[in-house]
């Protein structure tokens, strides 16, 4: 068990992770024709009937039960804090599982002409207020009170004695649904992984059935006629806010080092990491010069970088790979949505980048506050 121990730890390293997620994910939820094709070919499709949600759930539910023999893995897993993770991973399968089972099922009856299971036939399916909806919400209330009563009882909060200004908590973690923002903070100036990310990745989710002006399969579960569409929000929802968060509190330990999870959390782990700015890397390595003096000479690489892939990459790939999409867009949806995509993949170059160069900022003006 040991060596099956050591397999998990080592696959989740960021660099083996989230380059696994993302290679699998469009192949799991494709967004154009030649991923669907690869798709169904690889049988993914498989993986939203209800064999396929018995498995992965027992194979979920076995791998937590065998994590909890572990020292470590239990340290981790049951802090009070932590304890809504599990549950979240398992709620946002089941969900996920959910929709797009649905969404599969619809598009065979469409295709086979036969009505959809969302079908609404007025005033057939009409449903009172009361007592119909009441009544389940009532049951629901006590249910969900009950449960939170119990919670309350076995799990003890997680409060701790009043803040020390000498002693400082290692790892110092935000609660459980800001770590995500905790893990961009770790790429990105606060001014930009606190406020501008999530904000854009919030309202790009929020505009997707705006610039959508597909008008087929509305109203009922579909993949099939918004393969684009549905494929981006689970790339924002799934990899880019709920991924970050599991790694923020089962992957992260002390002075903010990578841990696997049956790792044990040692405080005096260091790992020589010198974290450089892009104008360094240019001036400084490339150059074997000192950094000018003029901050528009010192920071013109990286202001041409970003320029240029927020303004020439969006008419680009207008005239080439997303002709069909601009055509369909328009020039107003089309820039919104570009904009939009380009600014969610930065987040993962970003991660990539001080990965493998430990690149900090590609822009750097402290002088003004600026980073980027």
């Amino acid at each position: 068990m040991d060596g099956f121990k050591h397999l998990v730890d080592t696959l989740s390293k960021p660099t083996i992770l989230v380059t696994f997620t993302f290679v699998i994910f469009f192949f799991i939820f494709p967004p154009t024709d030649w991923f669907e094709k690869w798709h169904r070919r690889l049988k993914f499709d498989r993986l939203w009937s209800n064999k396929s949600l018995l498995i992965i759930t027992a194979i979920l539910v076995g791998f937590f039960v065998f994590g909890l023999t572990d020292s470590d893995f239990r340290a981790i897993m049951l802090k009070p804090d932590n304890v809504p993770i599990s549950g979240l991973i398992f709620l946002v399968f089941f969900f996920t599982w959910l929709s797009m089972s649905q969404a599969y099922k619809n598009d065979e009856l469409v295709e086979a002409g036969k009505t959809i299971d969302e079908h609404y036939d007025a005033p057939n399916d009409k449903v009172l207020v009361w007592p119909d909806l009441v009544y389940v919400e009532l049951i629901s209330l006590i249910l969900f009170s009950a449960f939170m009563l119990i919670w309350s009882i076995g799990l003890a909060a997680p409060i701790e004695e009043p803040a020390n200004p000498s002693e400082s908590p290692n790892p110092a973690k935000a609660p459980w649904y800001f770590l995500g923002l905790q893990e961009m903070l770790v790429y990105f100036d606060p001014w930009m992984a606190g406020v501008v990310l999530p904000s854009l990745i919030i309202v790009g989710l929020m505009a997707i059935p705006y610039l959508d002006n597909n008008s087929e399969g509305s109203g009922y579960y579909s993949y099939k006629n918004r393969k684009l569409s549905i494929s981006i929000y689970m790339f924002g929802w799934l990899v880019l806010w709920n991924l970050l968060i599991v790694i923020g509190v089962a992957l992260r330990g002390p002075n903010w080092n990578f841990f696997g999870p049956f790792e044990y959390w040692d405080s005096h782990k260091v790992e020589a990491l010198t974290n450089i700015n892009l104008s360094e890397f240019i001036y400084v390595k490339w150059m074997s010069t000192g950094l000018p003096e003029n901050i528009l000479f010192r920071e013109i690489w990286g202001l041409l970088l970003v320029l240029g892939y927020f303004l020439i990459l969006p008419p680009l790939l207008a005239k080439t790979k997303l002709k069909g999409t601009f055509e369909q867009l328009g020039a107003a949806r089309y820039s919104v949505f570009i904009v939009l995509i380009l600014t969610a993949l930065f987040l993962p170059i970003k991660m990539y980048l001080r990965w493998m160069f430990n690149l900090k900022y590609i822009i750097a003006i402290p002088e003004y506050f600026f980073n980027f």
